[in-house]
């Protein structure tokens, strides 16, 4: 098999070439520009919609709340990417890759924001009743152009078994193997049951899970990182200090190339939070919501969320543990663990473990919503029971893949999917600014209400 993974990985330096990074960040760039840093001005009130309760959305069309619709997309992103996905970043592109992840995101919530907005606008009730939408519905509907929203739905259909499941279980698998000395067979057997009994219910059933165990297992994560940076606060700046000279003079990148620095950031970045892949917009779609706008504001909150809180805090662990403890050498797969475990002896590792089966199966079922709409859109509505039984085999079949090429094959379909969304988001850049402007016009009326 060493032939097939050298062939995957070239691959994949192919499609994550300078092409894709361009596009990705020009597109956050562009429509920054063109919605004049809303991801800055109105981050106060997106995160207010997320965190007030309100009955607004109760009598609109769509099939889950709004919490539920930004939870969904959630669980699909707090997976691996937040753990060994920034692991993976320092490890290939060194400690100056979080800064460009960071980056990546900075420009990605515009993104993210973007992709929202038009997934609710030109979202359809399908054969089944249900909301569907999502970039293969805005390419079709917004610009006329099937064959490209065809290709997204392919691509989106396959890569929901790689960055949605496989490179989730594989690593579950073997955190469980190497803390407990379970047998990899045994987690893929069990989270594929788990995984189908969810599935039955459809979204709504997904989305009562995920707004349920989504916080829970936020926080948990979120509290035992933020024990350790507290217990060494005098290392935090140091670390930042790090992260800032790495990512602009190559140090600590093989060959000191600051341009792999940034290839690894950014594509770990997106491996993350998704933004711009076309993934979120999808359970957006869903959301019972009055304006795109509004529902838009909620899904942008999911990249500050995900990458500015949750990899920033594994992060800041990893670059400190390479300070105190020179744990750089350590692999991909354990250093997250291993850096918070010498931080935290009898606990760190068992918290990151706790953590990586609950991120990763949340992740996996987030994914299946994806997968399955793309699915749908290619093949009929009425046959995802056929997507839904091969999705739970292929849980199955991570549990006992090798990880390099399954991380590998997930970079590959992350590029191939956001290629097609991406030219989207930019000729629909005008759709957005259009429906932005209606979204605040709606609500400087609706501060005269009492």
């Amino acid at each position: 098999m060493d032939w097939f993974s050298d062939l995957v990985g070239a691959i994949g330096d192919i499609v994550w070439g300078p092409a894709t990074l361009i596009l990705i960040v020009g597109t956050g760039i562009l429509l920054t520009v063109r919605l004049g840093l809303l991801q800055v001005f109105q981050l106060p009130y997106a995160l207010k919609l997320v965190f007030t309760k309100s009955d607004k959305n109760s009598e609109e069309e769509g099939d889950i709340s709004h919490f539920q619709s930004l939870m969904t997309a959630m669980a699909a992103t707090l997976g691996i990417g937040n753990m060994a996905g920034v692991a993976s970043a320092v490890l290939l592109g060194g400690v100056g890759a979080i800064f460009w992840m960071w980056a990546a995101a900075f420009f990605g919530m515009a993104t993210k924001y973007a992709e929202a907005i038009l997934a609710v606008k030109y979202r359809v009730v399908n054969e089944k009743g249900e909301i569907s939408g999502g970039p293969m519905y805005y390419i079709e509907k917004g610009l006329g152009w099937k064959w490209l929203a065809v290709l997204f739905a392919l691509f989106g259909f396959l890569a929901s078994f790689g960055i949605g499941n496989m490179t989730q279980v594989n690593t579950v698998a073997g955190a469980l193997s190497s803390n407990f000395g379970i047998t990899p067979w045994i987690t893929g057997v069990a989270l594929a049951v788990l995984t189908g009994l969810v599935l039955l219910g459809g979204i709504k059933s997904i989305g009562k899970f995920a707004s349920v165990i989504v916080p829970f297992m936020a926080i948990f994560y979120l509290v035992g990182g933020l024990i350790i940076i507290l217990l060494n606060i005098n290392l935090v700046p140091e670390a930042f200090a790090m992260i800032f000279k790495a990512a602009f003079t190559g140090e600590s990148v093989a060959g000191g190339a600051i341009g792999t620095a940034i290839r690894y950031g950014v594509a770990r970045g997106v491996f993350s939070n998704e933004a711009g892949l076309g993934s979120a917009p999808i359970a957006a779609a869903a959301a019972k919501t009055d304006y795109p706008g509004r529902q838009a504001l909620v899904s942008m909150t999911g990249t500050f969320l995900d990458t500015m809180i949750v990899c920033t805090i594994t992060g800041l662990v990893i670059v400190m543990s390479i300070m105190q403890f020179g744990l750089g050498d350590t692999s991909q797969d354990i250093l997250t663990g291993a850096a918070f475990e010498s931080f935290l002896p009898g606990y760190g590792g068992l918290i990151v473990t706790i953590g990586i089966i609950f991120f990763a199966y949340t992740t996996v079922l987030g994914w299946s919503y994806y997968g399955e709409k793309c699915f749908g859109y290619l093949f009929g509505d009425r046959n995802a029971y056929i997507y839904r039984t091969v999705y739970v085999l292929v849980v199955f079949v991570g549990a006992v893949s090798h990880l390099e090429i399954v991380w590998n094959i997930a970079d590959i379909f992350n590029a191939l999917m956001a290629i097609p969304n991406l030219i989207g988001l930019i000729l629909l850049s005008g759709v957005v600014v259009h429906e932005t402007k209606r979204f605040q016009e709606f609500r400087r009326g609706e501060r005269l209400e009492p």
